[in-house]
């Protein structure tokens, strides 16, 4: 589903945020990117999500190369990639159940449809009590838990979370990632980056080490 070819990302003043990386992420495959502050891991899911483009290499997902692709055509890879971020961007002028209406309303869902989606996705994270409220009367995990809803709610192929627990307390760690173990159950390959080694899940998971930039074998 995704590969990486000898990839570089070089910013502006000459910071290579990753080097000559190479590495395949299989359909169904549940990874965690690992590794300290700086070490790439946000990178390397901007890179996959095409928000970034590679410097040098190329990166393929599902035989798409985005580094090369038509802004035109990004809002169509997104349609199957849900993303989720450490600092929600969720829209505070919408409420709960607004929020996640908002990819299935972009896409072209009809009222009907994208509200059975948005109300399925709300239950999965335990929130469809809270549809009406509005964000900022949501607790840091209940937002974050929100976010989580807004990604899915399309039924995305590939999951990105980038450091999705880096503001939570354990407690509400540990059921974010009980969460995106259940997605993966269900078919869903997911990318999670995290510092935090006791975030990583047990079992089938695949650990992917970064430092410095560099894959670390």
């Amino acid at each position: 589903m995704i590969r990486f070819d000898r990839v570089t990302k070089r910013y502006p003043g000459g910071y290579e945020a990753l080097k000559d990386v190479s590495l395949e992420i299989a359909a169904g495959e549940m990874v965690f990117l690992t590794g300290h502050s700086g070490a790439g891991k946000s990178t390397l899911i901007k890179l996959i999500a095409a928000i970034e483009r590679p410097t040098a290499g190329s990166v393929l997902v599902n035989q798409q190369n985005v580094g090369k692709m038509r802004r035109a055509g990004i809002p169509y890879l997104r349609r199957n990639i849900g993303l989720i971020f450490q600092d929600h961007k969720l829209l505070f002028d919408r409420n709960v159940m607004q929020n996640v209406l908002l990819p299935l309303q972009i896409a072209g869902f009809s009222r009907h449809d994208a509200a059975a989606r948005a109300r399925a996705a709300l239950d999965k994270v335990g929130l469809l009590n809270r549809e009406k409220a509005n964000p900022i009367a949501l607790s840091g995990g209940e937002q974050q838990r929100v976010c989580i809803a807004r990604a899915v709610v399309s039924r995305p192929a590939l999951l990105l979370a980038d450091e999705p627990t880096g503001n939570l307390d354990s407690e509400y760690a540990s059921e974010i990632m009980i969460m995106f173990k259940a997605f993966h159950q269900a078919g869903t390959t997911v990318v999670i980056s995290t510092h935090d080694h006791a975030a990583v899940l047990s079992g089938d998971s695949r650990i992917i080490r970064l430092d410095h930039g560099s894959v670390q074998s």
